[in-house]
């Protein structure tokens, strides 16, 4: 199992993120920013990793990690994509419109950037298109959504992909006037929140969703409207999911049950026993100490409709459950969660 890290920090974490290396750069990341939430005093802070030392009385190492310098932040911290504030968007969501005697702000759920632009969602069902460069929205779609838009990435410039509160996962391409989508996917029966989303990095019609019930659903955006597979995971809502940027065959999500799972579909995965059921219907996983598998017809290996490969391998990163496990984030062979147990976790090490 990889080694895993813990630094107490004193504030419940809402959001992790690593800094980005310059592309084809052989270095390893060395820095991180996290952002707090519920706390008498929230703050975005940026952290350089160092050496670690002992086990914790959790089984965890204890982590050596810097911080480097910390800001303070108005209300909580939703998403993180800058480490610094160079640009500002303060009535970006709202219920009722500034300048209006009711006036009403509203969370800011979601945020992806791809310098320059940035898309903005929101509980108001609102999508912005920023500019780093200018200080009004590029374009502003008002009633996107009649329901709370919990995340957002990009599917493929300039097309996005937004998940919301009834299920729905939807397709947005900015060079079409009005505010419908051009595409929608949803979940079948009952129509279960989506809280996060993101997009295989090399194969663009490939999305992974999380629900309020823990499951992970893997969608085709080039064909039906329901999800591929579902895959029923862990047993409260699943925050945050994504690839792994350059080793796509790997998938990491974390879940308020306080777990934080490395999903393996790789074809060099072991055969486990489990049960599977495809098609909208729920998956069972049969676990064993920090591993279970789930045997799929999933393309991509995500997709794929080979046999010999259908297996995926699940790995619990953490040493012992937490308090929720409320975002985490992978680059190269790093990766970085925090909790509300007001820790942070690292690893270095994931594919050793």
């Amino acid at each position: 199992m990889e080694e895993i890290y813990a630094k107490f920090v004193s504030q419940k974490i809402s959001k992790t993120r690593w800094r980005p290396v310059p592309s084809g750069s052989l270095q390893t990341t060395e820095t991180f920013a996290t952002g707090s939430w519920d706390n008498e005093e929230n703050c975005v802070s940026l952290w350089s990793i160092g050496e670690f030392g002992n086990l914790d009385s959790d089984g965890g190492f204890e982590g050596d990690h810097q911080l480097l310098c910390d800001i303070r932040h108005h209300g909580d911290v939703m998403d993180l994509q800058t480490l610094s504030v160079s640009q500002q968007w303060p009535t970006a969501h709202y219920h009722t419109g500034p300048g209006s005697p009711s006036y009403s702000s509203a969370p800011c759920t979601g945020i992806v950037c791809d310098n320059p632009e940035i898309v903005t969602v929101g509980e108001d069902g609102r999508i912005n298109l920023f500019r780093v460069d200018h200080k009004e929205a590029v374009r502003t779609i008002d009633n996107a959504d009649s329901s709370t838009l919990h995340a957002v990435t990009f599917l493929r410039t300039p097309e996005i992909v937004t998940v919301n509160s009834i299920g729905q996962l939807k397709i947005w391409d900015f060079r079409q006037q009005g505010s419908e989508p051009c595409q929608i996917l949803s979940l079948t029966g009952d129509r279960v929140p989506l809280h996060c989303v993101d997009r295989h990095p090399d194969q663009q019609h490939v999305v992974a969703t999380g629900g309020q019930d823990g499951m992970l659903s893997i969608w085709d955006v080039r064909q039906g409207t329901m999800p591929v597979s579902l895959l029923k995971a862990h047993e409260a809502e699943m925050w945050e999911v994504h690839f792994h940027p350059s080793n796509p065959d790997h998938l990491f999500t974390c879940s308020e049950d306080g777990s934080l799972w490395h999903w393996d579909a790789s074809t060099n995965a072991p055969e486990k026993s489990s049960l599977f059921h495809q098609g909208g219907r729920s998956t069972f996983l049969s676990h064993s100490s920090n591993q279970a598998s789930v045997h799929l017809s999933l393309v991509s290996s995500w997709l794929s409709t080979d046999p010999a490969k259908d297996r995926i391998e699940i790995t619990s990163l953490l040493p012992s459950r937490t308090l929720s496990v409320n975002s985490l984030d992978v680059l190269g062979p790093c990766l970085v969660c925090g909790t509300d147990a007001e820790s942070i976790y690292v690893t270095r090490q994931l594919f050793s």
